[in-house]
C-alpha cells in the first residue's frame, strides 16, 4: 500500500531534516554548506508542492467535486512558503544571518501548521475520497519525488 497518507508525510519528515541542516549550516556561519544544504531543501519542497499540485489535488478535486476547499488553501500556503524561500534563497546569497534567521523561523512555524492539516485532514479525506486510485496516485507521487532526488 503506498497512499499518499503514506508517501507525503514521510517526505515532509524529509523536508524538515533538509531544514533543519540548512538552518544548522547558516547558524554556524557556513554560507558554502548553507547554500548546498538549502539548494537540496528549495528542491525537495519545490517537486512536494508539484506532486501536490500536479496530482493529488486535482484527482481528489475530481472525485469530490470540491475546488474551493482545503486544496484551494493548501495551494495558497504553497505560495506563502515559495515567497518565504525565495527570501531565504537571497538571504543565504547575500550570507544575512539576521534575514536567514528571521525568514526561517517564519517558514518554520507555517511548515508545521501546513503538515498538520495536511496529515491530519487533507489525506485522510483524500484517501477515503480516492479509494482504490488511492494507491495507485501514492505510487505515482512516490516516483515523482524519488526522481527528484528525495
Amino acid at each position: 500500500m503506498t497512499s499518499p497518507t503514506q508517501v507525503l508525510p514521510a517526505h515532509h519528515r524529509h523536508c524538515d531534516d533538509l531544514f533543519v541542516a540548512a538552518e544548522e549550516s547558516a547558524q554556524h556561519g557556513d554560507w558554502a554548506a548553507t547554500a548546498a544544504s538549502f539548494r537540496h531543501f528549495h528542491d525537495q519542497m519545490q517537486a512536494h508542492f508539484e506532486a501536490e499540485e500536479a496530482l493529488l489535488f486535482p484527482a481528489f478535486e475530481a472525485a469530490t467535486g470540491m475546488r474551493g476547499g482545503p486544496t484551494e488553501m493548501m495551494r495558497y500556503e504553497h505560495g506563502q512558503m515559495r515567497a518565504l524561500l525565495s527570501q531565504l534563497e537571497a538571504a543565504c546569497e547575500a550570507h544575512d544571518d539576521d534575514a536567514y534567521a528571521g525568514n526561517a523561523e517564519t517558514l518554520l512555524m507555517l511548515m508545521q501548521q501546513h503538515n498538520m492539516k495536511e496529515e491530519n485532514i487533507l489525506y485522510p479525506m483524500c484517501d477515503q475520497a480516492l479509494g482504490a486510485q488511492a494507491d495507485q496516485l501514492g505510487a505515482a507521487m512516490s516516483a515523482m519525488l524519488e526522481q527528484a532526488g528525495a
